[in-house]
């Protein structure tokens, strides 16, 4: 493994926008969806042994189990009738088993949460909120082992344009103190951080915790890079931030903790940053599962054929190819683009300007990486040209004059390689 500097000498500055103070009325509601989708990664339950099966009525909250022997779970966002279960293949040929579920005109809402014997906190957010709006991978934070000792809200966010978390902080701070309560018993005895713009100091330190101002500038205000400029940690290569003891929850995440301990519902709603084709943002509240398109429709927003449909921010986010396609608990963005807006990728080769290699705030040679990448050589990738040094920021793309999708290509890079591992440590 290459060991490089986790520095550079340029790289573009990119600046956040500011969020002026936000009512809550600012923030639009988008109204139920005659129907939701429910994505979840299965890890043993197929189809043909489910509990659930199409027709079943589901209740709002509802904890629906999708193994006869699995503790794998979906929380119900809304109530009414399962209406399909099928196969979807994602992001990076991934495959997820989604539930469609007819959405009924009023809620009838289940309190299993609340009304479990489990007194813990730990116990019961183990047992229900393995996802939570904001961090749909809560889970790993609570069970990683050793244990994290510090924990950090995240109160900015992680692409450009987008504010969902910047609101959270701005608009709902008496419930973020809730919140924050909460982690600390989740979380006994570790260090309790909350990382904010400058701008967000004042409201931040109301909390009561440890107050980190982090720079407004991309791509400083991702976890990795928080780890080494605030925390003076660097993340090694191929770790993630937990297991360098350290978890980043969302500060969406801790305030629907604490919505669902105060008012004993699961968290069923997501705040998203929704961006126009003329870059203007607009913060909505929707049901997680709600159609992309019907946000759109709500919010008058029309697109044509050649538009593009983005779910996150434009350095990170993923183009989705319907308008169907749910919103998901990661879901901190949906931006549109005119078609004459849009920056097409090419299949041209690099031309060695080396362009990337100046932006990469991890100083990744991505200009050799993307040679080996391109002809699939994935473990080369790793051992030669620190593929796993990356921080997932997408700078290279942004930067390269060849418009080749360098992020995309290590994203893929990056899965395939952990594909080739797990298939190795089986056969051992």
């Amino acid at each position: 493994m290459i060991k490089r500097s986790f520095f550079s000498l340029t790289k573009p500055r990119l600046k956040y926008p500011v969020v002026e103070k936000h009512k809550e009325k600012a923030v639009r509601e988008i109204p139920l969806p005659r129907k939701v989708t429910l994505f979840f990664k299965p890890s043993g339950a197929t189809n043909n042994n489910m509990p659930v099966q199409v027709g079943d009525k589901v209740k709002t909250g509802q904890k629906l189990q999708l193994g006869e022997k699995s503790t794998d779970y979906l929380i119900s966002t809304v109530t009414g009738n399962i209406s399909g279960i099928s196969e979807y293949i994602g992001y990076l040929r991934q495959s997820y088993t989604a539930i469609s579920i007819d959405t009924a005109k009023e809620d009838q809402w289940v309190y299993e949460f609340s009304e479990t014997g489990k007194t813990s906190l730990r116990e019961k957010t183990l047992d229900f909120f393995g996802s939570l709006p904001g961090d749909p991978d809560f889970a790993s934070i609570l069970s990683v082992q050793p244990p994290v000792n510090t924990v950090v809200v995240n109160g900015i966010d992680q692409d450009l344009l987008v504010t969902t978390n910047q609101v959270i902080v701005r608009t709902q701070i008496e419930r973020l103190k809730e919140g924050i309560a909460n982690l600390k018993e989740i979380f006994s005895g570790s260090r309790l951080i909350i990382a904010v713009a400058p701008d967000l100091v004042p409201e931040a330190r109301k909390t009561g915790v440890e107050v980190l101002s982090v720079k407004p500038s991309y791509p400083d205000t991702l976890p990795k890079m928080i780890m080494k400029n605030l925390l003076r940690k660097e993340v090694a290569p191929g770790k993630t931030c937990e297991e360098m003891g350290v978890g980043f929850v969302n500060a969406e995440a801790v305030v629907a903790l604490a919505g669902a301990f105060s008012e004993g519902k699961m968290p069923v709603t997501k705040m998203i940053t929704v961006i126009g084709k003329d870059n203007a943002a607009v913060n909505v509240i929707a049901r997680i599962g709600t159609p992309v398109g019907d946000i759109l429709n709500a919010l008058q927003i029309q697109t044509s054929h050649g538009d593009a449909l983005v779910l996150g921010g434009p350095m990170t986010g993923r183009a989705v190819y319907s308008e169907d396609a749910p919103v998901l608990y990661d879901t901190d963005a949906l931006m549109v683009q005119d078609k004459e807006q849009i920056v097409r990728s090419s299949d041209t080769h690099c031309v060695n300007c080396g362009e990337c290699v100046r932006a990469c705030p991890a100083r990744v040679p991505a200009n050799m990486l993307i040679r080996l990448l391109e002809n699939g050589l994935y473990e080369e990738a790793v051992e030669q040209y620190d593929l796993l040094s990356c921080i997932e920021c997408g700078l290279c793309s942004y930067v390269c004059i060849a418009q080749i999708p360098l992020f995309h290509y290590i994203m893929l890079g990056k899965y395939e390689f952990a594909r080739i591992k797990t298939a190795e440590e089986s056969n051992v």
